[in-house]
Formats: C-alpha cells, structure tokens, sequence
C-alpha cells in the first residue's frame, strides 16, 4: 500500500513498556500484561480488540486514571513527554463513549469547566475565555456556546465534549470508543474531525474501537490486544493515501488482515464468549 500519513516525532508522547495491570481485589490473572505501546506527535493509534480484552482500563492506566498505588500488582514502566508518568497530567485529555456534559452548565461553562481547577496552570479569566471560544470554533460550534446540553444533538453534544478536552490544550488525547453511539452520517463527520484537529492541534490520540472501519478511516496505526490477559497481538501501519475510503482495494486488503487476526486471537482465548 502507498499513500502519505502523519509522521510522529522522534520521542513518543507517551510510551508504556511491559505495562501491566490487576485490580486490587481481582484475586485472579491481570487484567492485561506485558503491553508495550507507544504514540507519537501528529499520530492516531486505534486500539482494536474484542470485549473484556481490558482497552478501556488500558486507556485509564494511560491517563493515570487507574494509578498504581490503586492496584495490588503493576507492573513495567509508563512515560508521558520523556518523563516518569505517576498521576493524571493536565496536557492529556480523556474523551468518553458518553459526553457526560453538566446539564446546569451551558456549552461554552462545560468546555471551560476545570480549567481553574488547583492542579491545572493558572489562567486569566479572558484567557480561558479565548481558550473555550477557539476549541468551540475547532469543533464546529462557533456562536452556540450559550446552549445547554438539553438543546444539543447527540453529534453537538459530543463535539462540546471534544473542545473540552482541546481546551487543555493537550499533546494527548485519550478516547475511549467516543463516536459509537451516533448515527452513520455524524460519525463519519466526527471521525473526519479528529484527523484534522490532531493535525492541526499537533496532538498525539489513541483511540479505542470496536469498528474495524472506524480504524482503517482514522488511524496511521492500528494496534490489536487479546484477551485473558489483555496483551498486543498485532500491529499494522495505515499508508493508505488520506481522504480515505473504507471500500477502497487498499482498506479490503486490510480489513482481511485484520478480520484474520482478530478470529485467530479469538480461538486462542481460552475463555469461551458469553
């Protein structure tokens, strides 16, 4: 496959080595192991795996969400900007499934919400005026700040959920399965969206999906965890030339590897689906 995609720095924004986790009253196996992962500057990762493989609490991990002083056993070493990463950093940015907007709070108070929260830098009230003005303008959604969630659609509600994490100003951004719940049209939209604003904001993103699709129209690359642990089984680089097509010969090709290896990931969990 030929094409162009985005080139990452030399140092990877965050970069995790034989990551593993197990919660503290889990008396059983971890619940993944051994994950090495890295993501670069200007760079998508999709994180592709079937359910229970553990890439939801994977992205926690990342995000210091789920910090080792909470588990009974974590193991490797995880580092985010060069440095040890201990506990949550105001520059990475979570985005969930869910918008999980403030439903007393209007569009433009929700994207600003926590920025003068105690750990986060110190901001002038007309600075972080500017900051949630122009991560509403990158999501589309210049001049509707004064609306409340009530008054949002689902694709609107989500994109306010986006420039609250943008308002961070991030080098990474965290999404877990954020465009799952909308209809065809406004996630394919959405998915456009977040090509250009990691370009255009120079954020690194790792994206958990269950869409196969989803990660061959977004992703330079495309990461694949098994499960009981959770562990990387497979990786695959996107030089498939942007805008892309997920019926494109290069993406069919893709998407058979891909189906392959899931199927062959899932005959060698021991566990049966319930």
């Amino acid at each position: 496959m030929t094409g162009t995609t985005a080139t990452a720095v030399d140092t990877p924004v965050v970069q995790a080595q034989g990551l593993g986790f197990r919660y503290a009253q889990a008396l059983g196996e971890a619940v993944f192991s051994d994950v090495s992962l890295s993501v670069g500057q200007r760079e998508i990762v999709c994180l592709l795996g079937g359910s229970g493989c553990g890439k939801s609490t994977l992205l926690r991990v990342l995000a210091r969400l789920e910090a080792p002083a909470d588990a009974a056993h974590t193991t490797g070493e995880l580092h985010f900007m060069g440095a040890p990463h201990l506990r949550p950093h105001p520059r990475a940015a979570l985005v969930f499934q869910q918008p999980a907007l403030l439903p007393w709070l209007n569009a433009e108070r929700n994207v600003g919400f926590g920025l003068d929260f105690a750990h986060q830098s110190a901001i002038t009230r007309s600075a972080l005026r500017q900051r949630v003005d122009e991560a509403l303008a990158a999501v589309g959604l210049q001049g509707q700040g004064r609306l409340f969630p009530a008054q949002l659609s689902g694709g609107m509600a989500q994109r306010v959920a986006l420039a609250r994490a943008l308002v961070r100003e991030p080098v990474l951004l965290l999404a877990d399965e954020p465009f799952s719940a909308l209809d065809a049209i406004t996630r394919a939209e959405m998915q456009q969206l977040l090509v250009d604003l990691v370009h255009r904001w120079q954020t690194a993103a790792l994206l958990v999906t269950h869409d196969i699709d989803e990660a061959l129209l977004v992703g330079d690359r495309i990461v694949l965890m098994g499960a009981r642990p959770g562990r990387i089984v497979r990786e695959w680089r996107v030089d498939i030339a942007r805008p892309r097509r997920a019926d494109s010969p290069e993406a069919g090709a893709l998407r058979l590897q891909i189906l392959g290896a899931l199927h062959a990931a899932r005959q060698a969990d021991p566990t049966p689906s319930p």
